[in-house]
């Protein structure tokens, strides 16, 4: 009975370990993909396009299959952080809001943002004259997922701080912070190249602690043993 019970454990853990594994390759696949896709895309500028519109033109399903994979694994990450969480610390919120981001992700894959400002090639410059309910939906869902990750950033922050790791705590309490005032600067920019750069840079920012999560919980000895 005993070796049963030790063995349903140890692959009770091996799994948690996988997941977590998940969540933290999840946002340097994402990086990687979008960047090589800056390189080779013709007429994409991240100055001017976001990253979401390279689901438009015939290799779209580049950037389709990068929101899917990434988002099923941040998906599985958030369910490894859940199940290493610590509850005396409140830390049920924080996997939950990583797991609707993932979704998120997923999500904005089925809904593609609308073709602006000359790319794909053959797109007329400047805003598109009218939203596509692909592209509304697209907004509202990369909203949601967006909300979610900042609201993540603050929900670990405090559990970092709560437990008196300050360094991790004040890591996740900037990275919010820095997230959520680029996303309002393009807004209050009305798209101005440097608050897009801004914005991307501090995507790649949000998405790298994300990772760092599961990566952080993976090198803890209760990464093995789910709750």
């Amino acid at each position: 009975m005993t070796g049963n019970l030790t063995t349903t454990t140890m692959a009770a853990g091996g799994t948690t370990r996988t997941l977590l594994m998940c969540g933290a390759a999840a946002g340097p696949l994402y990086i990687v993909v979008v960047l090589l896709q800056m390189l080779t895309r013709d007429g994409f500028d991240i100055s001017r396009h976001p990253a979401s519109m390279l689901s438009n033109g015939d290799q779209g399903w580049i950037q389709v299959a990068n929101f899917v994979v990434s988002g099923l694994l941040f998906v599985a990450g958030a369910v490894g952080l859940h199940r290493v969480r610590d509850p005396a610390g409140g830390g049920a919120w924080g996997p939950r809001l990583v797991g609707v981001f993932g979704a998120g992700m997923v999500g904005a894959a089925f809904f593609a943002a609308d073709p602006a400002d000359g790319f794909p090639p053959g797109t007329p410059l400047g805003p598109p004259t009218t939203m596509s309910t692909s592209g509304m939906v697209h907004l509202l869902v990369a909203g949601l997922a967006f909300l979610a990750l900042i609201a993540a950033c603050f929900v670990f922050g405090r559990r970092f701080a709560a437990a008196g790791r300050r360094g991790r705590a004040a890591v996740s309490t900037v990275t919010g912070a820095l997230f959520l005032a680029a996303w309002i600067s393009v807004f209050a920019s009305q798209g101005s190249r440097v608050a897009n750069v801004a914005f991307a840079l501090a995507i790649a920012l949000v998405l790298a602690w994300t990772s760092l999560l599961a990566a952080y919980q993976l090198g803890r000895p209760g990464a093995a043993t789910p709750d």
